[in-house]
């Protein structure tokens, strides 16, 4: 952990086998730090009736390891701007990892809190090491590339509510899926640590863009564009994970939805974050700003008609897709993107530290708040002011940007 990153003009092109066995594996690590996380929601009833939580105390859980992430954001971008991110790639995992496979062994809230904000720590420092290795080594096609990325997550949040529920009924517990992923998460450090060369992981600026200048950014990674952006990443936080924590309790409480149809929906929300490859591609093609505009439009939307339509298997199935089509495959992936696009190209790792952070921060109350608004307010109001109103004030700072401030893809 003592070497700079290192440019990319100091080295040969790395060979596109080594590029594509490379990233492979990242993104596969992010497969699994998707489905560590999302493997909890669906199982939070057999949760509550382990241990006696209230809905409050059980959204906290759900959300509140985000609060690691939130906390790890800001610390792992200065040390991806100053050390090897492959090291802090590899520790964050193991954390990760550790905070999952003790999870089961919880005895109440409080040492499970504990296990889910180490999980969080973990996870905040891998996407934010991850996001720094990304953008800088495809630096002016970083939103299609984290869009790729993105869609190994939507993996990761359609496969794991499948395959988590499917091991907790084979095994009769609710600790199997979280022992398997745990697993999961030791094989791959190992493989990342042998086989990811650091070619991949340390590059400041894509060679392509070694020519280019970029006096038009302002020299603070703290400037006016990602201030305001941070308020709008932090509404999306809000947003999203109120959503992503507490709908599959809506499910089955509200709605009766069998474990299995739930787990099919909440499933169904990793497709649609799995649209960000697209939703990527087209903020590297046009105007990102008037894309996010756009984005936050669409889920307050879209999360109004989750709430207020049909009570089916089949239009939850269809609108949960949509609704996270907006919140995780293009808002989640271009707010990520336009944040390193803001800063100039020194300051990546800052930049995905700000991103994690302002976006974890909100996220780790937001299965509290949501589950005290639906106390006081019932399902679709408290739905109409965490998942519509929020995002449609997040338009404001979003207007007020300054698309000329923003790094443009190279096309």
């Amino acid at each position: 952990m003592t070497s700079q990153p290192l440019p990319a003009t100091s080295k040969p092109p790395v060979p596109p086998l080594v590029i594509a066995a490379g990233f492979t594996l990242l993104a596969i690590s992010f497969v699994i730090n998707a489905m560590d996380r999302q493997v909890f929601y669906p199982l939070l009833p057999e949760i509550r009736a382990t241990y006696g939580f209230s809905l409050s105390e059980g959204g906290l859980l759900a959300t509140g390891f985000t609060l690691g992430m939130a906390l790890a954001g800001l610390p792992a971008g200065y040390l991806a701007d100053r050390v090897t991110r492959k090291t802090v790639l590899l520790v964050s995992i193991l954390v990760y990892t550790v905070g999952t496979l003790l999870t089961p062994a919880a005895t109440g809230f409080a040492d499970m809190a504990v296990y889910r904000l180490v999980s969080g720590i973990g996870e905040g420092m891998q996407a934010t090491a991850l996001y720094a290795a990304v953008g800088a080594f495809f630096f002016t096609r970083r939103s299609l590339l984290l869009g790729a990325f993105g869609f190994a997550f939507g993996l990761g949040v359609f496969f794991g509510p499948i395959i988590g529920t499917s091991l907790a009924t084979s095994y009769g517990t609710w600790h199997a899926p979280f022992i398997a992923f745990g697993s999961a998460g030791l094989a791959i450090t190992i493989l990342i640590g042998l086989l990811v060369s650091r070619r991949l992981t340390e590059t400041v600026v894509g060679s392509q863009t070694s020519t280019a200048t970029y006096d038009h950014i302002p020299a603070s990674p703290f400037n006016h564009n990602t201030k305001l952006l941070a308020i709008a990443t932090s509404a999306g936080g809000l947003t999203v994970y109120g959503f992503l924590g507490l709908y599959p309790t809506y499910l089955r409480s509200e709605l009766h939805f069998t474990a299995g149809q739930t787990a099919l929906a909440t499933s169904l929300v990793g497709a649609g974050a799995a649209t960000s490859l697209f939703s990527g591609w087209l903020a590297d093609r046009f105007d990102a700003r008037k894309v996010l505009l756009v984005t936050y439009a669409g889920l307050a939307v879209s999360a109004w008609i989750v709430f207020n339509g049909g009570t089916t298997p089949l239009y939850h199935y269809i609108t949960a897709f949509i609704m996270a089509t907006f919140g995780l495959g293009s808002l989640f992936t271009n707010c990520n993107s336009v944040m390193q696009r803001s800063v100039r190209p020194e300051h990546i790792g800052r930049a995905a530290g700000l991103f994690v952070t302002t976006y974890y921060v909100t996220a780790a109350v937001s299965g509290y708040v949501f589950g005290e608004l639906v106390d006081a307010l019932g399902w679709t109001q408290a739905a109409l002011w965490q998942f519509t109103i929020v995002p449609v004030a997040a338009l404001i700072p979003l207007y007020l940007m300054d698309s000329s401030k923003i790094i443009r893809a190279v096309r």
